[in-house]
C-alpha cells in the first residue's frame, strides 16, 4: 500500500495540474481588455510552479514562462493568485509588446501594461497578498470606525432580543454615517476588489439575493466576474465586491454570517422532513428577504429621527469611476426568479426577521478557501 505521504503527494500533483490549467484560462480571459490587434500579437506563455523563497512569481523572457510560487498558489484564495498572475502578465506584455529599452523592471512601459490589463503594479516580491492586506490583517487601533462597529456587533450577541436588535441597528447606523461623511467631505479613499464565496459553474438562487443585499446596505458594489473553478477545470463565475477595505471587511463578514446562518437554520428546519436543495433555496431566499425587510424598517426609523437625506441610497462617484476602469465592458442581466414553495419561503422570511448579525468583524473571515489539502 502507498504511504500517506505518497498519497498526499499524488493529490497535490493533480491539484497543481489543475491550477496550471487555471492560470492558462485566466491568462486568456484577461485578453478581453486588450485591443483586437494586441490580442492577436500577444502570445500565450508557458506556466510553472516553483518553490520560491522571496517572490510570489516572476516572468522569464528567456523561457517565455510565467512562474508562480508553489506555496502561495496552494494556500491562498484564487483572487489573490489571479492578482499576481496579472502582474506577471503585465511584465510579459511590456517585454513583448512594448520592447522597453534601458528601463527598470517596473518602469513606464510596465506601468502602462498594468493600466491596460488592470494589474496591480505592486503585486510582487514581499508585497502582501490581496487576502492578507484586505481580510486577514488585524483591525488597526487607529481605525476607530471598525473598532466601534466590532464592539456593537459583539453587543448584538446578547440573549436579550431587544438589546441585540438595538446594537445591530446602531452598528448599521454607524456604517451609514461613516460613508456619508466620506462623501460629504470628499475624503480620499482607496478601493480594493475581492471574491466572496467561491467560483462555481452555477450559483444557487440565494447568492444573487445576498449580492443585492450587500450592494443596497453595506456600501460595496458587486459584479459577477469570470473565474476558474479548480474542481471542474473550467471557467465559471464568482461575485466580486469592490469598495474601501473597511466596507469590504464588513460586507464579507455579513456574507459569511448569512451563509452560516442559513445553513444552521435549514438543518434545524429540515430535521424531520425530507426537503431537497430547491426547497432550501426557497427557505434561504425567505431568510434574506425577511432580513432585508428588517433593515429597511430600521432605516425608516433612523430616517425619521435624524435627516431624510441620510438613508437615501448613495452612490460613491469615485467607486463608480474605479469600477468603470476595472470593468469597461459590463453587461447587465436579470436572474429569473424560479417558482418556489410559498409556505417554505414565508417560514424562512419569519426566521430572517429575527436574524441579528453579531460577533466581531473578522471572526468568520478566517475560513476563506485555501487549496492545500
Amino acid at each position: 500500500m502507498r504511504s500517506r505521504k505518497q498519497s498526499n503527494e499524488a493529490v497535490q500533483k493533480i491539484l497543481e495540474r489543475k491550477i496550471l490549467q487555471g492560470l492558462s484560462c485566466e491568462w486568456e480571459a484577461a485578453l478581453y481588455l486588450l485591443s483586437p490587434t494586441q490580442r492577436i500579437n500577444f502570445k500565450k506563455p508557458l506556466f510553472s510552479l516553483q518553490s520560491l523563497k522571496s517572490r510570489l512569481g516572476y516572468w522569464s523572457p528567456e523561457k517565455n514562462e510565467i512562474c508562480l510560487n508553489r506555496h502561495f498558489v496552494l494556500n491562498y484564495p484564487w483572487d489573490s493568485i489571479r492578482e499576481v498572475l496579472l502582474h506577471e502578465m503585465a511584465h510579459q506584455f511590456a517585454d513583448q509588446m512594448f520592447r522597453p529599452f534601458n528601463e527598470p523592471p517596473h518602469g513606464p512601459r510596465f506601468q502602462e501594461a498594468c493600466r491596460l490589463l488592470r494589474a496591480n503594479p505592486k503585486a510582487s516580491g514581499n508585497y502582501q497578498s490581496l487576502y492578507e492586506r484586505v481580510l486577514s490583517g488585524p483591525v488597526d487601533a487607529e481605525d476607530k470606525i471598525m473598532l466601534r462597529i466590532k464592539k456593537l456587533m459583539a453587543l448584538s450577541e446578547s440573549s436579550n432580543q431587544h438589546e441585540a436588535e438595538a446594537a445591530m441597528s446602531k452598528a448599521h447606523e454607524l456604517i451609514s454615517k461613516y460613508n456619508i461623511r466620506l462623501l460629504e467631505h470628499n475624503e480620499n479613499r482607496n478601493f480594493e476588489s475581492i471574491f466572496i464565496g467561491v467560483p462555481l459553474l452555477r450559483h444557487p438562487r440565494e447568492e444573487y439575493f445576498i449580492a443585492n443585499l450587500l450592494q443596497d446596505f453595506y456600501f460595496v458594489q458587486g459584479i459577477w466576474v469570470s473565474a476558474y473553478v479548480v474542481e471542474k477545470n473550467k471557467m465559471g463565475r464568482v461575485l466580486e465586491i469592490s469598495g474601501t477595505i473597511q466596507n469590504i471587511r464588513i460586507a464579507s463578514y455579513v456574507y459569511d454570517f448569512i451563509k452560516h446562518y442559513i445553513h444552521s437554520k435549514w438543518i434545524e428546519y429540515n430535521k424531520d422532513n425530507a426537503l431537497n436543495r430547491y426547497h432550501k433555496c426557497d427557505f434561504a431566499v425567505g431568510i434574506i428577504t425577511g432580513f432585508r425587510t428588517k433593515l429597511e424598517s430600521q432605516q425608516k426609523k433612523y430616517q425619521r429621527a435624524v435627516d431624510s437625506t441620510c438613508l437615501v441610497k448613495i452612490e460613491d462617484p469615485l467607486l463608480t469611476t474605479y469600477l468603470s476602469h476595472r470593468y469597461p465592458h459590463v453587461h447587465r442581466f436579470n436572474k429569473n426568479s424560479s417558482s418556489h414553495d410559498i409556505r417554505i419561503f414565508n417560514d424562512g422570511k419569519r426566521v430572517g426577521n429575527n436574524m441579528v448579525i453579531y460577533k466581531g468583524i473578522h471572526d468568520i473571515i478566517k475560513n476563506k478557501i485555501r487549496f492545500l489539502p
